[in-house]
């Protein structure tokens, strides 16, 4: 037996699936131990055993079956098994070899213990017997040997503690013979060890003690009185001294279970037997059986119920008529056969045996009750086998002692909240009998679902100039869970409108989801926005999404036209047109512009009052033209109040009164009236950018002719072509273009330095002869200036007057070639006063 508990446990540990580990836990107690005591440390030794515990978890163990609550219970923050009252074994399982208390316990880790608590008997009672005294008679002539069964003694006590041995006391002519019944109970015959002579001694008395196994034991007495009488010869013989017969449960009452037969060759009524059965026999066996006095004939008056008692033994005695008879005894032993009468019995352990709750996200696996399923028949009639009813997604496992139901799929409470499920239990009787439970499971909510909102876009149309806070639209989202986890708050995602938050512009209400405009809307400025609504549940964590709302602002006729054309001064405007301008002749053109669209911005022109028989208005494109020629006589003004209005459902108009003169001197064709400003502009541009291009293309022409006349001439070749020109009559001025200084050997050049034209013409400052030399390619345009006097003058204005002056410092001199004819020499004086010049600083 203590190789197969483990095996057997390891093979219950291999079958384990659903709740992770199973383990059995076995402790005992004795009895009669106070309220409060400790029995055992169930966190530890399950965590030695394997047990994986949550340290997070408030509560390590929860008890899902307890076969005596009242007894012991498990604190299920610390995991001591205690007493909750003082135990007392007798009373709880009486005379029973063993009593045990069962407990299944679940850890936080979905992991099931099985706990076996044996109560321990302690010799605290002592054997008693029902009376006070026994009374007997004995004949005479009983021979030594014979016996007579005495009245047993009870003790509450089992076991070793109870009932174990008689004695007599004193123990002269009689004696005591303990012996065992089939039930372990002990029970006491008198048996007569010496012959009897009535007429010596017709009473006895004696004391019998019954002691327990207890050390030291304890010890019940009783008072036995014996009277000697006279018997007959003979005695009642039955053919066997005990008898075993079996019969069925539930035999209907008046079946037939044995008949006696004792024997006495006694004739008359020293040889008539009665029979009838002890009185020392138990109640429950004599509510059962009862035996006829003349045949013997033993039969059925009760409901014999196998499950209540399995053996009965009847002692039965048979007696002569005679007297002083000596009656014989007999043992008939009655096992019960058992039936399946008793279908099985299911029994749901939870919280509440009708209605078990599991939270939707619960995981495959997950064990939500415990189920025992008992039958009080034995054998084949005993063993039960189970199963759950119906598609569900639960499934029934089961073990040695109880049945385990599991999550067997996905839950979901907003598809279904609740299940109906039915536990079906059959025996292996012939027949077979079987028994159904049924029960509610609940699926608790979890925050699983995203409010979802009724459409995912959502567009409204408001009329611009609303009034601050106008309702707007409703969004609405859904949340099919429960409570908090399905109540939805509603808020605005933050974003841009114009550079503005878009707080400024719309709110909505928290929890109806409600929006309003928080501002006046202009359609010129904001045609359209959009914007993101977030709705969020209560759960934790929470879960949300999010809706996009677009605004469209309709436009209004909230905007006055604005006259543009022609220029109004204080709303008056002044026209001029030729007074001989004909029929069609365009006065002025008005504009107005209105920053409304559609028909509110389109615009009609008219004149509402004024001289409106000369003039006529196009309401399209607001032109003025006359409808009659003006004679000599016509007035010189004419006034007219021209209107611009739209064509909204409530029109809005401007007014501009045009005084419109005639010019006597004004042609028709040259008035400023008539002559399109836009095309004055234009003309005046393109003759501009002509002008331009002629003077670039005169300056680069120029340019280049005067950049190829580069002359080296020498004294020589002056005056050759001095001498070859032909001399004109007519004098002719000589101003500074004409002037060109050229050396008189051309040896001589490489003596000089070059000074750039640029270089002379860029500034006012007088050059030494000695030190710098005029450049040969100057331009005649430019002006070269030879200083020969002091260095004071270098700084003179440039609008004063200079005198220049040629000083001969070397034998060789530059030649001066005017309009290309060399000069002739002077004098040391200087040079004709016709070279003398104020020098054009423009040059």
């Amino acid at each position: 037996m203590d190789i197969l508990c483990p095996l057997l446990r390891f093979l219950f540990a291999l079958l384990w699936t659903g709740a992770g580990a199973l383990i059995n836990l076995k402790y005992s107690v004795e009895e009669e131990q106070r309220a409060g005591t400790v029995v055992a440390n169930i966190a530890k030794d399950a965590r030695d055993a394997g047990f994986v515990l949550d340290p997070r978890q408030p509560t390590a163990f929860r008890v899902v079956s307890n076969s005596a609550p009242h007894l012991v219970d498990i604190n299920p923050g610390s995991g001591l098994l205690v007493t909750k009252q003082k135990i007392d074994r007798d009373l709880l399982c009486r005379q029973s070899p063993k009593c045990v208390i069962s407990l299944e316990v679940m850890s936080s880790s979905m992991e099931i213990c099985v706990i076996k608590l044996e109560i321990k008997d302690l010799n605290d009672n002592a054997p008693s017997f029902p009376t006070d005294q026994i009374a007997l008679e004995i004949s005479e002539t009983a021979s030594p040997g014979t016996r007579v069964p005495l009245e047993s003694a009870y003790d509450p006590d089992s076991g070793s503690f109870g009932v174990q041995s008689y004695e007599i006391t004193p123990n002269d002519l009689f004696g005591l013979e303990t012996k065992t019944r089939g039930d372990g109970s002990r029970f006491a015959e008198l048996v007569v060890e010496k012959s009897l002579d009535r007429e010596t001694q017709s009473h006895y008395s004696y004391m019998i003690t019954a002691l327990d196994g207890g050390d030291p034991p304890n010890f019940g007495t009783v008072e036995l009185n014996i009277r000697v009488i006279d018997s007959n010869d003979n005695n009642p013989l039955f053919e066997d001294p005990s008898y075993t017969v079996s019969v069925p449960e539930n035999a209907p009452p008046g079946t037939p279970v044995i008949r006696l037969n004792a024997t006495d060759p006694d004739e008359g009524t020293n040889g008539q037997v009665l029979y009838s059965i002890h009185s020392y026999v138990s109640e429950k066996a004599r509510d059962l059986f009862q035996i006829n006095p003349q045949t013997g004939l033993i039969t059925v008056t009760g409901a014999i119920d196998y499950e209540e008692g399995h053996v009965y033994e009847l002692d039965v005695q048979a007696k002569d008529l005679g007297p002083n008879s000596i009656p014989a005894h007999c043992k008939v032993t009655v096992t019960v056969q058992d039936a399946n009468d008793n279908p099985p019995v299911i029994n749901l352990l939870s919280v509440n045996s009708e209605l078990v709750e599991v939270s939707e996200n619960a995981p495959p696996g997950y064990v939500i009750a415990l189920v025992r399923v008992s039958d009080r028949d034995s054998g084949a009639n005993s063993r039960v086998q189970c199963k759950l009813l119906g598609n569900v997604p639960f499934r029934l496992q089961e073990y040695e002692s109880f049945s385990t139901i599991l999550v067997d799929g996905r839950l979901d409470r907003e598809q279904r909240d609740q299940y109906n499920l039915t536990i079906q239990a059959k025996d292996n009787g012939v027949p077979s009998l079987q028994a159904t439970k049924s029960f509610t499971v609940k699926i608790t909510d979890e925050n699983d679902n995203h409010p979802h909102f009724s459409k995912p876009y959502y567009q409204v149309i408001v009329q611009e100039n609303n009034t601050p806070g106008a309702y707007l639209l409703s969004v609405s989202a859904r949340d099919p869970d429960l409570g908090l986890n399905g109540s939805v708050s509603y808020q605005i995602v933050p974003s841009q409108v114009r550079d503005m938050p878009v707080f400024t512009y719309v709110s909505i209400n928290l929890n109806s989801g409600d929006i309003y405009a928080l501002r006046s809307f202009n359609h010129e400025q904001t045609k359209s926005f959009e914007f993101k609504v977030l709705a969020k549940d209560g759960g934790n964590p929470s879960l949300q999404s999010n809706a996009t709302i677009r605004v469209i602002v309709l436009d209004v006729n909230d905007n006055t036209p604005v006259i543009t054309a022609p220029p109004l001064v204080n709303g008056t405007a002044e026209v001029y047109i030729p007074r001989n301008s004909g029929v069609g002749y365009l006065v002025t053109v008005v504009k107005a512009d209105d920053y409304d669209e559609g028909e509110n911005g389109r615009l009609s022109y008219e004149m509402a009052e004024g001289d409106r028989g000369f003039f006529e208005i196009d309401q399209v494109n607001g032109e003025i033209r006359t409808t009659r020629a003006f004679g000599e006589n016509s007035k010189t003004t004419y006034e007219l109040i021209v209107v611009a209005h739209d064509h909204g459902k409530t029109s809005l108009s401007a007014s501009a009164l045009i005084l419109i003169y005639l010019s006597p001197g004004l042609d028709a064709q040259e008035s400023i009236g008539s002559v399109n400003l836009s095309l004055i502009f234009i003309i005046a541009l393109g003759s501009i950018a002509a002008i331009l291009f002629v003077t670039m293309i005169f300056v680069a022409v120029k340019c280049k002719r005067d950049n190829k006349e580069i002359r080296t001439y020498n004294c020589r070749i002056a005056e050759y072509s001095y001498g070859h020109q032909k001399k004109s009559n007519k004098k002719k001025k000589i101003c500074k273009n004409d002037i060109r200084l050229v050396p008189r050997d051309v040896e001589e050049t490489d003596k000089m330095n070059v000074v750039s034209c640029s270089s002379l013409t860029s500034s006012l400052n007088y050059f030494d002869y000695h030190q710098q030399t005029l450049p040969l390619g100057c331009r005649r345009s430019e002006s070269t200036f030879l200083n020969v006097e002091n260095q004071n003058n270098r700084n003179t204005g440039s609008n004063h007057v200079y005198h220049h002056t040629f000083t001969g410092q070397s034998p060789q001199q530059p030649d001066l070639i005017i309009n290309g004819m060399p000069l002739p020499e002077v004098s040391k004086g200087g040079i004709p006063e016709e070279l003398s010049f104020s020098p054009d600083p423009g040059r």
